[in-house]
C-alpha cells in the first residue's frame, strides 16, 4: 500500500477524549505511508438545509476531506446508546446537498472505547446502519469494542497492554488492506 490517506472522525469533542487517544494510538501503529487526517467536528455548524446552497466553510472543508480520502476511520464514544450529535451532524453535512453525497463507495472502519465492559457496541451498531444508508463500505470483522482502563494508552499514544496492542495492530492491518482493496 502506498500513500494512503485516511480521514479520521472522532465523535468526542473533548480535549482529553479517550477515543481521540485511541485514534492517535492507531495512527502510531500505521505504516509510514499512511496519513491520518483528522476532521474538526466541533467547527461544523448544526445541519440546516437552508445553508446548503452556500455551504459554510467548515462543512465544505469536511466534504473535501471525505472526497480526497482513500478511507474513513470512525472512532466513536457512546452517548445515550447511540453516536454523538457531532458525529451525526458531520455525516449529515457530508451527504448534502441532495445529489452531492460525499460518502458512497468509501471504505470505512469503525472502532470505539469506553470505560464500560460493552465498549461502544450500541453506538457502533447505529453508526454502521447510518453508514450503510450512505453507501459506505464498512469493514466488519473483527469488531473493536474496547474497554478503556487507566493507562491503557499512555501520553505518547502507546498501547501499554501487549495483547490489546496486538489485537489493534491486527485490526488496523486488516482495515488498511480493506481500504487498499477499495481504492479507486
Amino acid at each position: 500500500m502506498s500513500n494512503t490517506k485516511i480521514a479520521v472522525f472522532v465523535g468526542s469533542l473533548r480535549a482529553a477524549s479517550i477515543n481521540l487517544r485511541l485514534a492517535r494510538a492507531l495512527e502510531k501503529l500505521a505504516p509510514a505511508d499512511v496519513q491520518f487526517d483528522f476532521a474538526s467536528l466541533g467547527d461544523i455548524p448544526l445541519f440546516n438545509q437552508d445553508l446548503e446552497s452556500d455551504l459554510p466553510a467548515p462543512a465544505a472543508k469536511l466534504k473535501s476531506l471525505i472526497t480526497s480520502a482513500d478511507g474513513l476511520l470512525f472512532v466513536t464514544p457512546e452517548h445515550n446508546r447511540s453516536i454523538p450529535a457531532a458525529l451525526k451532524n458531520a455525516i449529515d453535512w457530508g451527504s448534502r446537498p441532495w445529489g452531492q453525497n460525499s460518502w458512497p463507495g468509501k471504505p470505512a472502519g469503525v472502532v470505539g472505547t469506553s470505560p464500560s465492559a460493552a465498549g461502544t457496541a450500541m453506538a457502533q451498531q447505529h453508526l454502521r446502519n447510518i453508514l450503510a444508508a450512505e453507501g459506505v463500505n464498512t469493514y466488519t470483522t473483527p469488531e473493536v469494542f474496547l474497554q478503556d482502563s487507566q493507562g491503557l494508552i499512555d501520553d505518547q499514544y502507546t498501547i501499554t497492554n501487549e495483547r490489546t496492542r496486538q489485537f489493534l495492530q491486527g485490526w488496523l492491518d486488516g482495515y488498511l488492506a480493506w481500504v487498499d482493496k477499495h481504492k479507486a
